[in-house]
């Protein structure tokens, strides 16, 4: 019984490890590329890679855009959602998260590009609110206490950031990409919903009347 406890204990901390080295090579690239962009070659040349909506070479940021960051500020205040969520995803929906995460990379980036404004969109912010709309939406989705819980912490982390997926935002502060935002919002909704039947589902319940059947049924059977 205690080697059992001790070997879930050390799967718990394999699957932590693993689910964190995603959200750290994420993270050290987004910076690296930004470190480049400070020194070595052309900020405005490297900021040229995002997404330009309406325009063909604009399609390009789909791939690029939430590597890029325009400041410091803007990188570090990305930084630890970044961190956070990827961890979220990868460690609560370990077997589909490769998949989600391209995914909403993806769409979040191609509906930014339909959307919106005429300006240069940069920066991960699409993709973390990709990444917190699919957690809140796939544990409200599933059901599944453990997840449910997971879509609660992040509610209530993340809530009050949920304004700025809407138009009222480029009022307050037109250098916000409202529409990356709502983009990513949209793409992480959509996901849990075609992802709703894969990775981790709420265990059937058995009751006990139905086992006990079972098990006459099974001594009948022997006899």
């Amino acid at each position: 019984m205690e080697q059992q406890e001790a070997d879930k204990v050390t799967l718990m901390k394999k699957r932590i490890w693993l689910a964190v080295i995603p959200a750290i090579l994420l993270l050290a690239v987004i910076w690296l590329i930004f470190l480049v962009g400070q020194t070595l070659l052309s900020q405005h040349d490297i900021m040229r890679l995002g997404i330009t909506p309406g325009e063909i070479t604009g399609l390009r940021g789909i791939f690029f855009t939430p590597l890029l960051h325009s400041s410091f500020s803007h990188l570090w205040s990305n930084t630890l959602s970044l961190l956070i969520l990827t961890w979220f995803l990868f460690y609560f929906y370990s077997k589909i998260a490769l998949k989600a995460f391209a995914a909403i990379w993806i769409t979040s980036g191609v509906i930014t590009w339909l959307i919106g404004r005429d300006a240069l969109h940069v920066g991960a912010s699409g993709l973390i609110f990709a990444m917190l709309f699919f957690l809140f939406f796939s544990g409200i989705i599933r059901k599944y206490i453990p997840l449910v819980a997971v879509s609660l912490i992040v509610a209530f982390i993340y809530g009050g950031s949920v304004w700025s997926i809407f138009p009222i935002t480029e009022l307050i502060d037109a250098s916000i990409s409202w529409e990356g935002h709502l983009s990513g919002a949209l793409s992480g909704l959509l996901m849990a919903v075609i992802y709703r039947k894969e990775g981790p589902q709420k265990p059937a319940v058995v009751w006990e009347e139905e086992e006990e059947e079972e098990e006459e049924e099974k001594e009948e059977e022997d006899l």
